[in-house]
């Protein structure tokens, strides 16, 4: 992976990290039917990760701490079932006013400030994940359509 997408993840802003996984997708000329989803799958992931990593508080899908958003952290979280998890986790943290179900330091997590959820939520709604009972699972179809974008975006970081 190229040293100039690392910086990217550590310091730029959302807008930036899309255009660039959206440039990658042009020069490799993949079907329209994945680029039509890598972008805004990118984009809605993205929109609650920056907040957590401009706040400091990043975390693993098992809830463990992490100082910087990397692609391979990003690609973590393309997982489907690791979406869902964290979209109720912030949805929980926001309603509680600190940051939740994570082994971060309590004191840390006591300055976690409420994220936008609708991009990320709006998205996965889309798809027919749950966004009210976190025990309810998705359509399997649903979760391999985002394997394979997931697959996509692992190709062009």
């Amino acid at each position: 992976m190229k040293q100039e997408t690392y910086e990217l993840f550590k310091h730029a802003d959302i807008d930036t990290i899309v255009d660039m996984i959206d440039k990658e997708l042009q020069t490799r000329n993949e079907s329209p039917f994945w680029a039509d989803k890598v972008v805004p799958f990118s984009r809605a992931v993205l929109s609650v990760l920056i907040p957590l990593r401009d706040m400091d508080l990043l975390f693993t899908p098992e809830g463990k701490k992490t100082d910087i958003l990397t692609p391979e952290l990003f690609l973590e979280w393309n997982d489907f079932l690791s979406l869902k998890t964290l979209v109720f986790t912030l949805a929980k943290s926001n309603d509680a006013g600190k940051l939740l179900r994570t082994s971060i330091d309590e004191a840390m997590c006591e300055k976690y400030e409420p994220i936008d959820l609708e991009l990320l939520g709006t998205y996965l709604s889309r798809y027919i994940v749950n966004l009210e009972r976190e025990d309810l699972d998705f359509p399997i179809a649903n979760y391999n359509l985002h394997q394979g974008v997931s697959n996509v975006i692992k190709s062009l970081l």
